[in-house]
C-alpha cells in the first residue's frame, strides 16, 4: 500500500464495489438466474436424477426482495443497507446459504461445500448464479461478531490477485481498470481507533501516528500518518475494526488495533442523482451471454435449454428446431404406421448460437 498505483486501484476498487449500478447489476443478473431456476423447478422432470430443490425457491425469492429494499435506500444515499440485518447485508448473507447448499447430490457435495464438478445443466445454472457474484462484495459489510472484528479486507490483493478470482469450480470476473485512475486524496482525518464509532461512510485507512500536534503546531515537513495497511470501507455508526496479526512461527491469529484516517466521505446518490458510473463495467459480460462460455453438452426432453440457438436431434430422421434460453427441450413427434403422431424424448446437441 506504499506504491502510488495500489493505492489508485484499491481506492477505485472500494468505491466500485459500493457504487449503486454495481449493485443494481447483481440485482439484474440475479433475476436471470431466478428466472432460470424457477423454470428448472417447473420443467424438470420430478424422476430426473439431476432435478434442483424447489425449496431453494423460497430463498431465493427472498433474495429478490431484500435487493427491492435496499437499492431503494442505497439510490437516495442511505448505506446503512450493508449494516447487519439490513437489506443488502441479508442478500450476501442469504446468497452464500443458496451458494452453499445449491445441489446437495451427494457426489457433488459434502459438508455445505462442491467437491466435484456439477453436472452440465446443474452448472449452467450455477454459472448463472455466479454471475451476480463480485470478488469482496462483502467490502462494506459491517464487521461484528467477536472481540476481534477483523477488517474485511487485510491485503490488497484478495482484489488485485487475478488468482483470488479462481474459486476452484467457478471463476468470477476480473475487473476492467480505466485508463486514469484518480488520485487517492491525501485527507487529514478525521482519524479514529478501533473499536470507536465511525462518524461517517466512505473509504478509511489504517495509519500509524508518527507525529502528533505539539501545542496546536504542526512542524514544517511533518508526517502525521503513516499508511498501516490496506483501505477499507466503513459506513456510519459501525464500531472501527481491528487489523489481523498472523504469525507465522506459530500460526497463531490476533487482533491489531490501529487508528482509521478517513480519505474520502461517500456523500453520492443523496440528491437522488446517479452519477456517470459506466467506467465501472468496461468490457463486462452480460449475465444473458455467460451461458455462452459454458461447454454446451447434448441434453434430453425436458431439461432446460442453456444456450438460444438451433439445436438439432437425429434420432427418427432427425430435425432442426430454434429453442430459447431457459425453456424446456421439446419432445419429438413422429408418425407410426397407423398415422397418428406420438411424443419421444430425444437427444438435442446444439448446431448453432444464437
Amino acid at each position: 500500500m506504499q506504491d502510488d498505483v495500489t493505492r489508485r486501484e484499491i481506492f477505485w476498487l472500494l468505491q466500485r464495489l459500493t457504487s449503486l449500478s454495481l449493485w443494481k447489476a447483481k440485482q439484474n443478473a440475479f433475476k436471470v438466474f431466478a428466472s432460470a431456476y424457477e423454470t428448472a423447478v417447473k420443467t424438470w422432470p420430478s424422476t430426473d436424477p439431476e432435478a434442483m430443490e424447489a425449496d431453494h425457491l423460497k430463498t431465493i425469492y427472498e433474495i429478490l426482495s431484500f435487493y427491492d429494499k435496499g437499492l431503494d435506500e442505497l439510490a437516495r444515499g442511505h448505506r446503512y443497507v450493508w449494516r447487519k440485518g439490513q437489506a443488502l447485508e441479508r442478500v450476501v448473507n442469504r446468497f452464500n446459504y443458496l451458494a452453499s447448499y445449491f445441489y446437495r447430490n451427494p457426489k457433488y457435495w459434502e459438508r455445505g461445500g462442491q467437491i466435484e464438478p456439477y453436472p452440465p445443466k446443474v452448472d449452467a445454472l450455477a454459472r448463472l448464479m455466479r454471475a451476480s457474484e463480485y470478488q469482496m462484495e462483502h467490502a462494506p459489510l459491517e464487521v461484528w461478531g467477536t472481540d476481534d472484528n477483523f477488517a474485511q479486507l487485510t491485503s490488497p490483493w484478495a482484489l488485485l490477485s487475478r488468482e483470488k478470482y479462481s474459486h476452484t469450480f467457478y471463476e468470477l470476473a476480473y475487473p476492467t481498470f480505466p485508463e486514469v485512475l484518480p488520485e487517492v486524496p491525501n485527507a487529514p482525518g478525521p482519524a479514529i481507533q478501533s473499536g470507536q464509532t465511525v462518524p461517517c461512510d466512505g473509504i478509511w485507512e489504517p495509519v500509524t501516528i508518527e507525529q502528533s500536534r505539539v501545542l496546536g503546531v504542526i512542524p514544517l515537513g511533518a508526517k502525521l500518518f503513516g499508511n498501516n495497511g490496506c483501505f477499507n470501507y466503513f459506513v456510519t455508526d459501525t464500531k472501527a475494526p481491528n487489523l489481523l496479526n498472523f504469525d507465522r512461527a506459530t500460526f497463531n491469529v490476533t487482533a491489531k488495533p490501529t487508528h482509521w484516517r478517513l480519505l474520502w466521505e461517500d456523500t453520492r446518490y443523496e440528491n437522488g442523482v446517479l452519477p456517470n458510473e459506466s467506467q465501472y463495467f468496461l468490457n463486462a459480460v452480460k449475465p444473458t451471454e455467460q451461458m455462452n462460455h459454458v461447454p454446451v453438452e447434448p441434453i434430453r426432453t425436458g431439461e432446460i435449454c442453456p444456450v438460444s440457438g438451433e439445436w438439432r436431434t437425429e434420432e427418427y430422421g432427425g430435425e432442426t428446431v430454434y429453442i430459447e434460453q431457459g425453456t424446456s427441450m421439446p419432445d419429438f413427434l413422429v408418425m407410426d404406421n397407423l398415422g397418428e403422431r406420438t411424443a419421444h424424448w430425444v437427444t438435442w446437441r446444439l448446431a448453432k448460437k444464437s
